[in-house]
């Protein structure tokens, strides 16, 4: 018995060692002043990192929406999100590509089920400027590029996707969650006081009325006739064809391509040989990066939790509060 308290107290000790020592490294290294500065400026600064090299004066920048779109409140200052979409990040790129003369095309990496339906008209709309400036949108699409993942590519010049891409999904969703009938069961009762008829309008405590479904459908209407519209205009497609298509379902990147969504079979390499033609000379090919990583973006956070319990904490510090309107593929 001794023996093996002992050799736990000494397993315990070198545990704590390595911990120390490393913690140690990270707080005496360049990335943590360089995190530090940027935590407490709240201001992270792009930084590029040279993909091919070419003429800096004629350059194209990779940009890749991976993940849900959403604005996740503390997404950019969480510590257990070193990775995963970013939409601030996401916005300074694109920010960036506007305002500098070099830049002179964008090639566009999305691999995503679609996401908020604010943050997918923010990038729209940015990209739209990209476009307006006449500077050539190409899009790559991953594995899945669906609903929200489509909405954000419809301003490119051109869409290329793998024959095994899932997109489409075109369309608006909105769900709740209604556990009246479990908390009837357990004897749970609610009080709720409001200032107006449709204040606790989608309550997940009781049915919703029929005009309170009315008034979400009239919301979820309006964001599928602004979906239709970003893809009639981008796609030079008429909306008649565009409902056709937007009824929800999935397509694969072979239909997408019969049907008039993608235009051509092809990966990102495809789509950047093409980009480079249309740029003409000698691109330099560019990536954005945040000068700092998370924080905490260490091998120690998971070497200490469970890799479920650090994905459970990240949860609990990100979770969205409350029903959404989403342009996203659900499973």
């Amino acid at each position: 018995m001794n023996k093996r308290i002992t050799a736990s107290i000494i397993a315990g000790t070198i545990l704590i060692i390595a911990i120390v020592f490393q913690s140690v490294n990270f707080f005496l290294s360049d990335n943590f002043s360089e995190s530090s500065q940027s935590m407490f400026s709240g201001n992270q600064q792009l930084s590029e990192k040279v993909i091919e090299n070419g003429t800096a004066s004629n350059r194209i920048v990779r940009v890749n929406i991976e993940g849900t779109i959403v604005n996740t409140p503390g997404s950019n200052s969480n510590p257990f999100s070193g990775s995963g979409y970013q939409h601030e990040h996401v916005m300074k790129q694109l920010d960036k590509i506007i305002e500098d003369s070099s830049i002179k095309g964008v090639l566009l990496y999305v691999n995503s089920p679609g996401g908020g339906v604010y943050e997918s008209a923010e990038i729209h709309d940015k990209l739209m400027e990209i476009k307006d400036a006449g500077k050539p949108i190409y899009v790559s699409m991953g594995s899945m590029a669906a609903s929200g993942g489509y909405y954000v590519s419809t301003p490119a010049e051109r869409i290329y996707a793998s024959n095994e891409t899932f997109t489409g999904s075109l369309g608006v969703i909105m769900e709740n969650i209604n556990y009246q009938e479990l908390a009837n069961e357990y004897g749970v009762k609610f009080n709720t006081f409001k200032s107006g008829k449709y204040k606790d309008i989608m309550s997940p405590t009781r049915e919703m009325t029929k005009e309170e479904r009315e008034i979400i459908q009239n919301l979820v209407d309006e964001s599928y006739e602004q979906f239709v519209d970003v893809i009639a205009e981008g796609r030079d497609m008429s909306k008649d064809k565009v409902y056709e298509l937007a009824d929800g379902r999935i397509y694969s990147g072979k239909q997408a391509v019969e049907n008039g969504l993608v235009d051509k079979i092809g990966f990102r390499e495809d789509a950047l040989k093409d980009l480079k033609k249309e740029v003409g000379g000698n691109p330099q090919v560019i990536e954005f990066k945040n000068s700092i990583g998370s924080f905490f973006d260490l091998p120690l956070a998971e070497s200490l939790m469970p890799n479920s319990e650090v994905r459970y904490i990240e949860k609990l510090i990100s979770e969205r509060q409350g029903p959404t309107m989403m342009y996203l593929y659900s499973e």
